[in-house]
């Protein structure tokens, strides 16, 4: 069996930005240090949500970087340094793992819309060139191409290709994967909305984006899990579906921002080409944080919510 590289919930963790859309790196220490205290367990940035397809090379790195010193061994990192230039790929993934990273996430070569034998060939040039552990990154609704079950069999032999975050949705595929992969390549859901579902079928957890606002209780739904009390596991999955809804009713990462920001996390807006919600769709996530207790004095119907603990901490310490 190949070694684990964190079993529950990995955050999706956005790249906070200043008022000018520079990464903000002071407000970066703060979000992994709210992650460690409530019980995140293991951070992935400058992935989807972490809104790398904007950054820099520069700035991709230096997050990376920062990243893994502040974390300093407390959490896992696993940087994303995927690319559709399997080139580029490889150069980010040596420099990631020069600059500290634990583990890297790999996304499909997205827009060239490669082959099954291409998609091969490309991950196996990347995993050669590098020792760290790798997760594959499958997400067919953003890149337009699919790793099929037989592709991620063929992967799963190579040594340090030791899991995939997927994203596809469809859990014939995943089952399926799972059959053909066993021990080889742990899975990760990909989907917040999935994530017991995905359990059942034998995932050892979820890369999370509702993991940034209420990071307590993704893990607890993992947690949950495998401690056996698999009831309270899918109540809170149930309980957690709207919100999530909400998080995902624009393009990711928009909402989440913007749902952080409505909590007073103030990490900033999206780069272009991705913008600010329309005005119906922000209220319609405001009122959903409201009825969930996340922003300071909301109720739900004529009972006052109590905001979940891990909000509580975030407002306490900054």
């Amino acid at each position: 069996m190949k070694a684990t590289i964190f079993t529950g919930s990995g955050v999706a963790l956005v790249t906070p930005m200043h008022s000018d859309l520079s990464v903000n790196y002071e407000k970066l220490g703060e979000l992994i240090e709210f992650h460690i205290q409530n019980d995140t367990d293991a951070i992935v940035i400058t992935g989807t949500t972490g809104e790398a397809s904007t950054l820099t090379d520069q700035e991709h790195l230096e997050v990376i970087r920062y990243t893994a010193e502040h974390a300093a061994g407390r959490i896992p990192v696993i940087a994303g340094t995927g690319s559709n230039n399997t080139a580029h790929a490889i150069e980010l993934s040596k420099q990631a793992q020069a600059l500290g990273a634990d583990a890297l996430l790999l996304v499909t070569p997205y827009y060239n819309k490669c082959s099954q034998k291409g998609l091969y060939l490309h991950y196996e040039a990347i995993a050669k060139a590098v020792s760290l552990p790798i997760l594959l990154y499958n997400v067919p609704s953003r890149t337009g191409v699919n790793i099929l079950p037989t592709t991620y069999a063929r992967l799963s032999e190579i040594p340090n290709i030791v899991g995939a975050k997927e994203a596809s949705g469809n859990f014939s595929q995943l089952a399926k994967i799972i059959s053909l992969c066993g021990d080889k390549l742990q899975i990760y859901s990909g989907n917040d909305d999935q994530i017991t579902s995905a359990l059942a079928l034998g995932a050892k957890g979820v890369i999370s984006v509702l993991a940034n606002i209420i990071p307590q209780e993704t893990h607890n739904i993992c947690q949950s899990y495998f401690e056996g009390d698999t009831e309270r596991s899918d109540t809170l999955q149930l309980r957690y579906l709207e919100l999530i809804e909400n998080l995902f009713s624009d393009v990711n990462p928009i909402p989440v921002k913007c749902a952080m920001n409505a909590m007073g996390m103030n990490v900033g807006e999206c780069r272009l080409p991705l913008c600010a919600m329309d005005s119906v769709a922000k209220e319609k996530l405001i009122n959903c944080l409201s009825r969930y207790g996340l922003i300071n004095g909301t109720k739900a119907g004529s009972v006052t919510v109590r905001r979940p603990q891990e909000t509580l901490l975030w407002r306490k310490n900054h």
